[in-house]
Formats: structure tokens, sequence, C-alpha cells
């Protein structure tokens, strides 16, 4: 006959508590609960206060990390500690070239006073005045700077000619034959060539003058004043008075060759 209220299994005893307190045992199932609350309580969490605080997803390499523990972190202070620095050095202001660096510069071939002339006549054209004060800063005992303008003469490099036409022709458009001829007699290059060229330019001067004053100015002067600044301002390009008067009258150029 079956008890009521009791499984079949625990009455054969093929149930999990054979042999041990019943379940309907209202003072054995008090004494099981009692004993897993204060086994919990033996053994307590390590780091969380709930199994609910652990996050499944979270490697077991952060928790090492965070100890400082493990094999990452030995890695970590492995690679601080042998990690390098590298820094680019800068000279500080006023601060000398390196011993190597001024070295090297001093062991250069230094520059032949020919050579020297001829990088300064590639560059555009001298006359031999001027190259001349060029090259007596350089000029060593023994150099003869007038042997060397000879010979840079003959061989075609140096031409007071050729000086005279590309000052001419920097200086035309924009100047009178006043300050060219000026010009010219300062570099000394000879009284035939500055007259060669101040016959060449009064030819055109009436032309030239007449560009510059329409540029700047474009009308003729209304009072004393206005034409005097007209005046010197045509002066100081260097032409003469007598091109200033015709021009400031509003005499043209074809009129004035008649």
């Amino acid at each position: 006959m079956m008890r009521k209220g009791r499984s079949a299994s625990s009455t054969t005893g093929a149930g999990r508590n054979t042999g041990g307190p019943r379940d309907d045992d209202p003072f054995e199932s008090s004494s099981r609960v009692s004993s897993r609350s204060s086994s919990s309580a033996a053994t307590p969490l390590s780091n969380e206060s709930s199994p609910e605080d652990f996050d499944p997803f979270e490697s077991f390499d952060a928790h090492d990390r965070a100890a400082g523990v493990g094999p990452a972190s030995r890695d970590r202070s492995n690679t601080d500690s042998e990690e390098v620095t590298y820094t680019r050095s800068r000279r500080q202001p006023g601060e000398g070239k390196p011993a190597d660096t001024a070295s090297r510069a001093s062991q250069r071939p230094a520059r032949s006073l020919k050579g020297r002339a001829l990088g300064y006549l590639s560059r555009r054209e001298y006359s031999r005045a001027e190259l001349s004060r060029k090259l007596e800063p350089y000029a060593e005992e023994g150099d003869s700077i007038d042997t060397l303008l000879d010979s840079l003469e003959s061989e075609g490099w140096l031409s007071n000619s050729r000086f005279a036409e590309s000052l001419i022709h920097r200086r035309a458009s924009r100047m009178g034959a006043g300050r060219i001829v000026n010009e010219l007699k300062r570099h000394a290059v000879g009284q035939t060539l500055v007259e060669e060229v101040s016959a060449q330019l009064k030819e055109t001067e009436m032309a030239r003058a007449q560009a510059v004053w329409r540029k700047k100015f474009g009308t003729l002067p209304e009072t004393p004043n206005e034409r005097a600044k007209q005046a010197r301002f045509l002066a100081t390009r260097g032409f003469s008075q007598g091109i200033i008067g015709k021009i400031l009258k509003g005499i043209d150029e074809d009129w004035a060759s008649e």
C-alpha cells in the first residue's frame, strides 16, 4: 500500500534520495538549506559581489591584465623597457656647423679668379671696370686682374659694347638719354662709346618720353603745381628740358619732327 504524497521512486529506492532523509521531512529539509547557506558563506566569491556581476563575454586575459599577472603583462613590461626613442637634433640659432661639415667645406678646392669671373659673366653682361671691382676682394698675391680682363676680352667673354647694348635694352623704355649716358660714364666704357649711345638715344627720345608721361599722367597739367610736378618727374627720369617742355605744351611727336 502506497502512502499518499510520496513518489514511487523514493519508495522503491531508485531515486537519488534512497537511504537518505525524506523530502517531506521538514526537519531534514531545513537542515539541508542551512548547510548550503553556511557553505556558500565559507567560500566567498573572488572579486565580484554576486554571480550576476560576471560578464561571460569578457576574456580571461582582461582579468589577468587587471590583476597584473599573466603573459600579457609580462610582454608589455618587456616592451616598455626595451622601447627606443629616436630624436632629431637641430642646431640652435648662432650655433656653428658640425666639425665634419666644416672639414668637408675646407677640403673643397678654392675657386680660381678666372672661374669666378666667368661665373659673373654667365649671369649678365659686365663692363670691364665693374668686373674689376667685383674681383678685387678675391685677388690673391700674384694675381693680375688686368691680365685676366685682357684675356677675357680677347676670348670674347668681356665686352664694353655688349654691356652698353644691354644697358640700353634695360633702361631705354623708362629712362631718358641723360640717365643712361651718365651710367655709362660711371662704368668707364670710353668716350667714343658714350657718344655713339647718346646719338642713338636722341633719335627716339621724344617717343620714349611721351610713353613714360602717358603711363604716369596721361593728361596735360591745368595748374602751375601740376605742371611742376610732371616736369620734375620727367627730369628725374633723365629727359632733357626741351623734351619736357614740348610734352607739357601738348606738342605731338609728328609735329615736333616737322
